[in-house]
């Protein structure tokens, strides 16, 4: 490690020097005044934001705006007195060069101006970045840059920062590069996140491509860019990715055993993907759970019940268990509504009323034939099989099970069908005695022959 050498401790003279001569000039008549330019167009911005904040309110509540416009709205008015200093600072400019022939008369203000410009432009632009703790770093860096850059110290900072380094054999790790590798590597993610996150959108949203196509891209997309901007952000700091081939092939196999389950479901994910088996909108039965896919993933699919429950079902299970897929190759579901009605009503009357109250149900179809079967003849009925039709067995399928028996119930009662239900007689033969005095067995806990 040379953290200290020569060449650095020259460096931070060089520096030292810079500023010592930039705090002597400022001293001078014709900076002082400029001070007093910039703290006067500061103390004007300040009472602008004052003034102008609640009228730029007024006039956002007076217009229907969308989310994105509020959002621009918001953040105008948060940077109101940023945005102020910068028109008034180079409203200053303008005048001291028309009034003032050297430029070391306005060079303060310029100085002044050019940083806060380049500050308000790094933060409107890190807003781009949607995870905050990024958000704050690239913006802090981007500042530090800047300011940096426009007082002259950009370069003796780059050599202080490669003369701070670390060592491995031949190989030389720079504080240079580790933080040209981190910026380089944090806008390709950024990057790759916009364009993966505009495409998402505009594939899911193009009727052209089945779902579970649009997802396998947006999968495979998704790595490519992320993986070019790690490698690319690697390759960066000078390491020979070469030489990591034998090491990420050791790693790649103790990885395949330990994450064997996270590797199983990648794949399967993949597999789903490409057979498209399931596609969100789907409804979907495994097991006891009952709903719609609402996402594809690549480890898990997300199922949303009626209830609102959102199940996260691991890939491997729907490619090794038993799925049933109500909407696989069509929309159209069947279902069978079993029903007994008594010996005394007229089957064909009751096949007939049967149909006729389906068919009455909003969400049956009619243009595909609700039938009524005779099944059997039970101990207290005749046994019916009602079939019957629909299309949004995403909207629940018990719900529509009970409408048809509210229906079947009402047609029956108004046309004197009679739905049996299971009843006993109990006869005393003739010379038979009942006794109802309860024996020892069956006293109960407070009888007073237990006293």
């Amino acid at each position: 490690m040379d953290f200290a050498n020569g060449d650095i401790v020259k460096i931070l003279a060089s520096i030292w020097a810079q500023i010592e001569i930039f705090l002597n000039s400022i001293v001078l008549p014709s900076r002082l005044w400029q001070f007093g330019i910039i703290a006067a167009c500061f103390a004007l911005a300040h009472l602008g934001r004052i003034w102008l904040a609640p009228k730029v309110d007024d006039w956002g509540r007076r217009r229907e705006l969308s989310t994105r416009q509020l959002r621009l709205l918001i953040l105008f008015r948060q940077r109101l007195r940023g945005f102020l200093f910068v028109l008034l600072a180079w409203a200053s400019v303008f005048v001291l060069e028309a009034t003032k022939g050297f430029y070391s008369w306005r060079f303060l203000v310029v100085l002044v101006a050019t940083l806060v410009t380049a500050w308000l432009v790094v933060g409107l632009v890190a807003r781009l970045i949607r995870n905050a703790l990024l958000r704050r770093i690239v913006r802090w860096g981007a500042w530090i840059w800047v300011t940096l850059y426009y007082l002259g110290l950009w370069d003796e900072t780059v050599r202080l920062l490669n003369g701070t380094a670390v060592e491995f054999g031949d190989f030389r790790i720079t504080a240079y590069g580790v933080l040209k590798a981190l910026v380089l590597t944090t806008i390709l993610l950024s990057v790759a996140r916009i364009i993966s996150g505009q495409t998402s959108v505009r594939l899911r949203t193009n009727e052209d491509i089945s779902p579970s196509m649009s997802e396998l891209v947006i999968k495979v997309m998704q790595v490519v860019l992320y993986g070019a901007a790690l490698f690319i952000g690697i390759k960066a700091v000078g390491f020979d990715l070469t030489g990591l081939a034998v090491l990420s092939g050791a790693i790649g196999v103790g990885l395949g055993f330990g994450l064997q389950k996270v590797v199983s479901n990648l794949v399967s994910g993949v597999i789903i993907l490409l057979d498209k088996s399931i596609k969100p909108g789907d409804v979907i039965s495994l097991g006891e759970t009952f709903g719609w896919i609402n996402s594809l993933g690549a480890r898990y699919v997300s199922v949303v019940t009626r209830d609102g429950k959102e199940y996260l079902i691991p890939n491997e299970d729907l490619i090794t268990g038993q799925v049933v897929n109500w909407s696989h190759s069509n929309e159209f579901v069947r279902i069978d509504l079993p029903f007994g009605t008594s010996y005394h009503d007229d089957p064909h009357v009751v096949r007939k009323l049967a149909v006729e109250a389906a068919q009455s149900v909003t969400r049956v179809l009619k243009n595909r034939p609700t039938v009524c079967h005779v099944t059997g003849f039970g101990d207290s009925s005749v046994d019916y099989l009602l079939r019957f039709w629909i299309t949004d067995p995403v909207e629940g399928l018990t719900n529509v099970r009970g409408q048809v028996f509210l229906a079947l119930w009402d047609t029956f009662k108004a046309n004197g069908i009679s739905i049996p239900f299971p009843q006993r007689e109990v006869r005393l033969l003739e010379g038979s005695q009942l006794d109802l005095q309860p024996g020892p067995e069956t006293h109960s806990e407070n009888s007073p022959h237990e006293n």
